[in-house]
């Protein structure tokens, strides 16, 4: 018997072999370590996010870490990196840049803005009107820019990190439907605990003059990340699984507290995420947990719920975690 399941491991580890990204994985958090403390499911949910290549919302009040964690991660890196505080003035040629006259050749040259980067981090995307939100709607969606007639390709990885805040609302623009769809996860940070905020204070004291981005190390190159993009791809989920991604996914179409449900791109997004989460965890196959731990930060922000039930209190998130628990588990 106990020959059989040594068999049955050494075929296990032999169909996709996730040593490497295991171990970059836990590099990256070990790294991130140095500095942060706590927010272990939001620095969870972006590595997913980079391994799933889908952009992430994060949302949280100011002083939680959100920018810093974000910057750091793409600091382990050795990507191009670009950070744009979006502010009301914010106009889309700020971001994508500008065509300009060139007296030697007598011809316009196109400049590339900010957003010509392969993580790009976002600091209060809902401060930019909608003319700058529609500018970053085509490079989040095709992955390409068009300016004067000509298309061009953003280079891989490619990846937006998003901030706001859900407190201040003034001069704020609430982000489309569209755009928000676009979005893999929607990351909610809280506060620490007491005991993380005292290992912050301490942290922070013994840090001194030291610069928090100094202390990160840079692990590895954008065709690494690529190609750890592409093991995702070939993690395996069985059909009872895929029917289980969609029956979530429908129930939200049907739901009574719902007016808005989620669409064939949120299950695409659930088993993407399933995937990657599962590749962090050593295997190479999905399980329902994997499923119902990214189900929220999928779908919370692809949903909207009705104004009554709106009026009483009710949030998405406890709305997707009854829709999952009313659905039957594959066995």
């Amino acid at each position: 018997m106990e020959e059989n399941e040594q068999q049955e491991d050494v075929q296990f580890n032999n169909r996709i072999d996730l040593t490497q990204l295991q171990e970059a994985v836990s590099q990256i958090k070990s790294e991130l370590g140095k500095v942060i403390i706590g927010q272990q499911d939001m620095i969870e949910l972006l590595i997913v996010s980079i391994l799933a290549n889908g952009h992430s919302l994060i949302e949280g009040v100011p002083g939680v870490a959100k920018t810093v964690t974000a910057k750091l991660l793409a600091k382990t890196m050795s990507v191009d990196f670009s950070r744009i505080q979006f502010t009301p003035d914010l106009m889309p040629s700020d971001i994508l840049g500008t065509s300009v006259f060139n007296v030697k050749t007598s011809e316009f040259e196109f400049k590339k803005g900010p957003l010509f980067s392969n993580i790009i981090l976002i600091d209060e995307i809902n401060r930019a009107p909608a003319k700058t939100q529609a500018a970053l709607f085509e490079a989040m969606a095709e992955r390409q820019i068009t300016m004067d007639g000509t298309e061009y390709t953003m280079e891989p990885p490619f990846l937006v990190f998003a901030t706001q805040n859900p407190i201040e609302q003034e001069g704020t623009y609430r982000l489309p439907e569209a755009q928000l769809d676009r979005f893999l996860f929607k990351i909610n940070v809280n506060y620490p605990s007491l005991e993380e905020e005292i290992q912050i204070l301490e942290s922070k004291h013994e840090q001194k003059t030291r610069i928090e981005e100094e202390l990160i190390n840079s692990l590895f190159s954008g065709q690494q990340i690529a190609d750890y993009q592409k093991t995702i791809k070939e993690i395996i989920v069985e059909k009872n699984l895929l029917k289980y991604i969609a029956s979530i996914v429908d129930n939200t179409r049907t739901n009574a507290n719902l007016y808005l449900g989620a669409s064939p791109r949120a299950s695409i997004a659930i088993m993407d995420a399933s995937k990657a989460l599962a590749a962090m965890n050593g295997r190479d196959f999905i399980t329902p947990d994997d499923i119902k731990k990214v189900a929220g930060p999928v779908l919370g922000h692809r949903i909207m719920l009705t104004p009554e039930r709106e009026m009483e209190g009710l949030t998405s998130e406890q709305v997707v975690n009854q829709i999952v628990d009313s659905i039957e588990i594959p066995r």
